[in-house]
């Protein structure tokens, strides 16, 4: 079987932890590849909702080994909160199917405070992020001044590190930002703890990933946001702080282009994002109220409300081009029972022009409107479909228009939010 990516086509909460629970079956390893604690993944299985903040979707399976590579941040009093939640809810966390990479950043407590901070400030042009600390960390790694897991559980490497950073970060936290300190001695204590806890779940991953590839071994990587949230290809600044595309888990694991075989991309049949940022194909009212409230869109990880709107395929294919997807796995299509007509935004209209590429420019984008296709909707409940062909007439028609639109194939519809409701419209690697 090929070593397969999911990755997400928009702004996120595509339910690619969904899909990935559905793959995972097939595979050996399970790894996320970038991100942190402020993605959240929900599944549902056995009629109760089980949300992952670090651990890949794989670890609900006993018989799965999951990996968290080098490009994700970790906030470890979460994640180890995260793997006794687990452990208290009846699945195996352990060292043996649990490997979370030495060179993993680790989000601090003046992350947390830096990012809230700055988006108190910022008033009307914050970013809109979750407050979990993740730009910062990630501001701290390519400034070379972060704290890595390896450093945790070393004592005196982690005392020198903390001093000099905290030098620094104590002085912008109190002279620019208003903030107070973080004392030494209380973060020292508390992280040299978590250090201790998660020592055990250390590893190489990506010596392990490589071994494991020689061995013929199959490997899913998942990553946490959607692709228009990219810290390079998303709609910047209202983005991430890392590499949420395909292209992200080579620099997230550590394996090589050539292990990469073939790329799934999940997306709804709708648009949300959370958040600030431009959002051509945003309704409003009830539309848009509708589509939250039958879709359930609120953030896993915040609560938060999502926006909404109808499928915008500009974007579509923007995302199936710097990803290389190979095929579709098209979720919620069940929420778009009901609407007389649906839409599919199919291009932009920006000072009079015609777009039809996805633009780089943010305040491009946030002047583009978008030109709708309608196409007649359909009255029937979707939960109890089990194949393609039992699917309203317009409902096929609907999907059969987004593969001529894009040129990619769908794989699989999801038709409600159970493990189970999903049905695969040809085979995964055909």
């Amino acid at each position: 079987m090929p070593n397969v990516v999911v990755v997400g086509t928009q702004w996120g909460d595509e339910g690619k932890g969904r899909v990935v629970d559905l793959i995972a079956e097939k595979v050996d390893l399970v790894v996320r590849y970038q991100g942190g604690n402020n993605a959240g993944h929900t599944i549902v299985t056995n009629g109760k909702s089980i949300v992952l903040h670090h651990l890949p979707s794989g670890i609900l399976r006993d018989d799965k080994v999951s990996l968290i590579g080098n490009g994700v941040v970790i906030d470890p009093k979460i994640l180890l909160e995260e793997i006794e939640a687990l452990k208290k809810s009846g699945y195996s966390v352990s060292p043996d199917n649990l490997i979370i990479s030495d060179k993993v950043h680790v989000i601090m407590p003046y992350h947390k405070m830096i990012d809230i901070s700055r988006e108190n400030l910022a008033g009307n042009n914050k970013i809109g992020t979750t407050g979990r600390g993740i730009g910062p960390v990630y501001e701290d790694k390519y400034g070379r001044r972060g704290i890595k897991l390896s450093d945790l559980v070393n004592p005196d490497t982690f005392s020198k590190r903390l001093k000099t950073v905290l030098n620094e970060r104590n002085l912008y936290l109190t002279k620019v930002l208003g903030s107070g300190p973080v004392d030494f001695d209380e973060v020292y204590n508390e992280y040299t703890q978590y250090g201790k806890e998660l020592k055990p779940y250390m590893g190489d991953v990506s010596k392990i990933l490589f071994d494991s590839i020689n061995s013929d071994k199959d490997i899913l990587f998942e990553g946490a946001q959607g692709t228009l949230l990219d810290i390079d290809f998303g709609t910047y600044p209202y983005v991430t702080s890392s590499n949420a595309g395909s292209g992200g888990v080579c620099v997230g694991t550590g394996v090589a282009p050539k292990s990469i075989d073939y790329v799934v991309g999940v997306t709804k049949a709708y648009t949300t994002r959370v958040g600030e940022g431009p959002f051509p194909s945003e309704e409003t009212g009830e539309i848009e109220q509708r589509l939250r409230e039958e879709g359930g869109e609120y953030g896993a990880t915040t609560g938060r409300s999502r926006r909404c709107g109808w499928l915008d395929v500009v974007a579509l294919k923007y995302a199936i081009r710097v990803n290389g997807i190979s095929a579709f796995a098209l979720t919620k299509l069940d929420v778009l029972s009901g609407f007389d007509t649906v839409k599919i935004c199919t291009a932009y209209k920006c000072n009079g022009s015609l777009i039809n590429e996805f633009p780089g420019s943010t305040e491009v984008l946030e002047n583009c409107k978008p030109v709708y296709e309608e196409m007649d909707g359909w009255s029937e409940e979707l939960t109890d479909i089990k194949d393609f062909d039992e699917l309203p007439e317009n409902a096929k028609k609907f999907i059969l228009r987004v593969e001529e639109l894009t040129g990619v194939p769908t794989w699989l519809v999801s038709i409600g939010p159970s493990r189970e409701m999903y049905f695969e419209l040809r085979e995964l690697y055909s």
